[in-house]
């Protein structure tokens, strides 16, 4: 049927875009601002930092000596949990992956690629506070991504406070 044939590219043409539509918005809740997933355990920062003042190093212990902050062992939580709001349901979930030997399979919300070299423990021990790239994570329910975090956001805090480390950008950036 030659009138189908002329309908092909048309059709093509729109399958490519809206591919492209759904794979830039898959890219947008992954890459950019505002990227909050949902998590296994209903975690509130807010009810641990703010209104319990538990603070960001007493569970993201890694933070001050590596280059990942890590998440809390599953651990850390029975250790309080065992005692305090055991009844909750998001309580007894923790309680069901310490019974079963499990860590909490949880979401990264500040994923950088691979390739990127983000040494967290010269920033936390510079006295940068994690508000700086994390936003107000106390205040938060459900942790989001505030920033971009992409390496201009990054540089441009850095010339912002004169922070100098011995190399051009040039040196590695040709």
């Amino acid at each position: 049927m030659p009138a189908l044939r002329a309908l092909k590219p048309a059709a093509l043409t729109v399958a490519t875009g809206l591919a492209g539509v759904l794979v830039g918005f898959w890219a947008n809740a992954a890459f950019f601002p505002g990227t909050s997933p949902r998590q296994p355990i209903e975690f509130s920062h807010k009810i641990h930092a703010t209104d319990n003042a538990i603070p960001c190093l007493y569970c993201h212990t890694q933070a001050r000596r590596s280059t990942v902050a890590g998440v809390p062992s599953v651990r850390k939580c029975v250790d309080c949990h065992n005692i305090v709001a055991k009844d909750r349901p998001q309580i007894r979930k923790v309680m069901s992956y310490w019974a079963n030997q499990q860590p909490i399979p949880w979401i990264k919300v500040h994923d950088l690629p691979d390739f990127v070299y983000f040494p967290h423990k010269r920033h936390v021990q510079a006295g940068v506070a994690c508000q700086t790239c994390h936003g107000k994570v106390e205040t938060m329910h459900r942790v989001k991504r505030v920033a971009p975090l992409k390496m201009g956001w990054c540089l441009d805090c850095h010339k912002a406070h004169a922070v100098e480390h011995g190399l051009d950008c040039w040196t590695c950036h040709k």
